[in-house]
């Protein structure tokens, strides 16, 4: 009895202490903002200026400013995402209307990407909320259960050649045109708006330059961004030391700090990824703006005390497929004996 008392009371002290650390930096600063905005856009046009020029030199030296170009679009799709959590600006409009602009720039419809991704706040690590913006993710008894058909479907979409190289630029260039039938109309709106704007966007360059001179610009940008981003989300929840619950074990404290990674890359992929590597503390304070999310993290022990995953340790985690609820953890398919 006294064990449980105790252990309740270090509970809600580590609630207090981290949420009034969270406190400190769960608001936006607009003119930081601004110049983010500033420094992520307008390198990303210069860079497609200059790939343009390039198309009459040579392809590859198109090819490999699509490397840095992608990088900027990153880092445009972490504002994106900030957006989303309105946590970029104060006013909500302002959200808005830049969530709607960056999505032209990373081909994604503002309102459907943020409910979705919401959603995956809301039910990250909960075995039982499986579904809304996440990899898809069997337990082994599923797997085991499931027919000869679904586990080659299962194989094959957990590759990483296929989850990578080819789902994330479908999700990027198709999947986002279309909406599902039960959502609100407000979101089939966004989406219809934003497919009219890019058809609008992409015939006014085809006029200029030619359609296919545009297909050769941005169709790379696209595909490297693609899956750079893929690659960042999947990573934050697919790692050897990630820890899922059941409902009746799910608490927002342990998701964020054991269900989310803190991804330590080096300075300049830190900067053009936009500290998302600091997932944990992202999960803790989704207000909390890019820019504020290094500072929040050393601003405590609680969170520099998080083992971090490097570059060269993730590259492991693409073997990881399966959730093994009896050895509590994610494994291979040779870890499960399949």
């Amino acid at each position: 009895m006294t064990r449980t008392i105790e252990k309740n009371r270090k509970m809600k002290q580590a609630n207090s202490d981290w949420q009034k650390i969270i406190s400190q930096y769960n608001f936006p600063d607009s003119w930081q903002s601004i110049w983010q905005l500033v420094n992520s856009i307008i390198p990303l046009l210069a860079i497609w200026v200059l790939m343009y020029y390039s198309l009459s030199w040579s392809y590859w030296i198109t090819l490999a400013l699509a490397v840095p170009a992608s990088g900027f679009m990153v880092r445009v799709f972490i504002i994106f995402h900030d957006c989303g959590h309105k946590s970029f600006f104060k006013k909500a409009k302002w959200n808005e209307w830049v969530g709607f602009i960056t999505g032209l720039f990373t081909f994604t419809p503002y309102q459907k990407w943020s409910r979705s991704h919401n959603k995956h706040h809301e039910t990250v690590g909960n075995l039982d909320k499986r579904g809304t913006g996440d990899i898809l993710t069997l337990t082994l008894e599923e797997y085991k259960d499931s027919s000869k058909g679904r586990k080659l479907f299962y194989r094959l979409y957990r590759h990483p050649v296929i989850m990578l190289g080819i789902g994330a630029p479908y999700i990027f260039i198709l999947q986002n045109r279309f909406f599902a039938k039960q959502v609100k109309p407000g979101e089939k709106r966004n989406v219809v708006i934003t497919n009219l704007a890019l058809a609008a966007i992409i015939t006014g360059l085809s006029l200029i330059i030619g359609f296919k001179s545009f297909v050769l610009i941005q169709l790379p940008i696209l595909y490297f961004s693609a899956i750079a981003g893929t690659w960042l989300f999947y990573v934050q929840h697919q790692y050897s030391d990630v820890h899922w619950y059941r409902t009746g074990n799910w608490n927002y404290l342990d998701v964020a700090l054991k269900g989310s990674s803190f991804y330590k890359l080096p300075r300049i992929l830190q900067w053009f990824t936009g500290n998302i590597g600091f997932h944990h503390i992202h999960h803790l304070g989704s207000k909390i703006p890019n820019y504020k999310l290094a500072k929040c993290h050393n601003a405590s022990t609680i969170f520099t005390s998080i083992e971090p995953i490097s570059l060269k340790s993730s590259l492991k985690t693409l073997k990881l497929r399966l959730w093994d609820e009896a050895q509590n953890r994610i494994v291979s398919f040779k870890q499960a004996g399949e």
